[in-house]
């Protein structure tokens, strides 16, 4: 069995753990790996020379957890006070993303992932949590005046020098920002901003504005090392059993009833 695919396990039942305990940090502790050196080099470029952010990378763990540690130093959320109080009110077990449903933007699951670049469209694709991916449309369209909210919302990317721009609308309310429960509403709107400043690294920087949750808009920072040496393997999540507590006795179809 390979390295990652024993954090897999051990990770579904750390996070069951904490979902009965109400504590992340043992999870967070256990899966984490031990830093890489990211590969040196100048970052690559595409045939029409724009960087080129194709590859697998790592996941940065301060979008995870709890995005106060994504935050500058000395930073605080501006939360409203209801946001806040459904953040300490939230358990655990209750997370969407615990329960196998899309971890939403800015928040990663703990594995690696890989952009896909086109002249047309950006692919983001997770190996953890659904398997589940994101697109970015690079062809110069609007966003929908009225776009149907859903888990990644509706994105559209332009390059503004070597960085790639990433303005976001149409999210549901449905994902929690971490695992500490922080809540988001359908006024969402990210800008992303991703920079290769090398073959092995990936600044990245995301503008929240949601006034619905938040006094103001706040921004969040991250990186990521790119990795070299590995392919995004099969992670298989299916324990979003909702209506398991309403099955009662044996379908009176089934031959095997009694």
């Amino acid at each position: 069995m390979s390295t990652r695919r024993i954090v897999h396990a051990l990770t579904a039942v750390l996070a069951l753990l904490a979902a009965t305990s109400g504590s992340a940090s043992a999870q967070g502790e256990a899966i984490e790996r031990a830093p890489k050196v990211p590969p040196s080099g100048p970052a690559p470029r595409t045939a029409d020379g724009k960087v080129d952010f194709s590859g697998i990378w790592s996941a940065d763990r301060r979008f995870i957890y709890d995005i106060n540690d994504a935050l500058k130093k000395g930073d605080t959320l501006p939360l409203q006070p209801w946001a806040l109080k459904t953040t300490l009110d939230r358990l655990s077990k209750d997370d969407p993303e615990a329960l196998c449903l899309p971890a939403g933007v800015p928040r990663q699951a703990p594995y690696p992932w890989r952009i896909v670049q086109t002249k047309t469209h950006i692919f983001f694709l997770f190996e953890g949590n659904i398997h589940s991916y994101r697109q970015i449309f690079m062809d110069g369209r609007p966003h929908p005046k009225d776009p149907d909210p859903t888990w990644y919302g509706h994105s559209v990317g332009r390059f503004e020098g070597d960085t790639l721009v990433i303005d976001t609308v149409g999210f549901n309310d449905k994902f929690w920002f971490d695992f500490a429960g922080h809540p988001h509403t359908e006024k969402l709107h990210t800008i992303e901003r991703y920079r290769r400043p090398s073959l092995g690294k990936m600044t990245y920087e995301v503008t929240i504005d949601d006034p619905g949750a938040y006094t103001k808009s706040f921004t969040l920072y991250g990186d990521h090392t790119y990795e070299s040496d590995t392919e995004l393997i099969e992670y298989i999540c299916n324990e979003n059993n909702q209506d398991i507590s309403h099955i009662v006795g044996k379908d009176p179809r089934n031959k095997y009833s009694k």
